[in-house]
């Protein structure tokens, strides 16, 4: 908010925001993990886009060049199967997308994992829900908290 004041006993003081809070891992998030999937244009066939931001926590700058590791339970094979693990990197506004194959139900629930496993910040693993099992996309967010 431009303008926003705090008065306090007579003093104005600029409006100051908590920051951008960090993401926190996921229950089953690091399920099936297989770290140093290889980086990757597309992972199987595809059909089906995996899609979100990374920025860092406090003050939300995007983060280029992160790489972000995908997988899940799809039509082309199983999340434990390395074939169904792939990477990809951030771009200089910090978003990311990857096509994959279409994501299936595995457990009950059509859902896919993705991890930030590197330097320089704390490692998150999620693990979102899909909305149907007919989706053709799921977008995951990280906030990254810096080490």
């Amino acid at each position: 908010m431009a303008g926003a004041a705090l008065t306090t006993g007579g003093l104005v003081l600029p409006a100051r925001t908590q920051g951008l809070a960090p993401t926190p891992t996921m229950r089953g998030g690091a399920n099936n993990y297989i770290p140093g999937a290889p980086v990757v244009q597309r992972i199987g066939g595809g059909g089906f886009w995996m899609t979100g931001t990374v920025r860092r926590a406090g003050d939300g700058a995007p983060l280029s060049g992160i790489r972000i590791q995908i997988w899940a339970h799809t039509t082309e094979g199983r999340e434990s199967d390395r074939h169904s693990h792939g990477a990809t990197l951030t771009a200089a506004d910090g978003s990311f997308r990857l096509e994959m194959p279409q994501i299936v139900p595995a457990f009950g629930q059509a859902h896919g994992h993705l991890a930030y496993e590197g330097e320089g910040f704390r490692s998150v693993f999620l693990r979102p829900v899909m909305a149907s099992a007919r989706d053709t996309s799921l977008a995951a967010h990280f906030v990254l908290q810096p080490v």
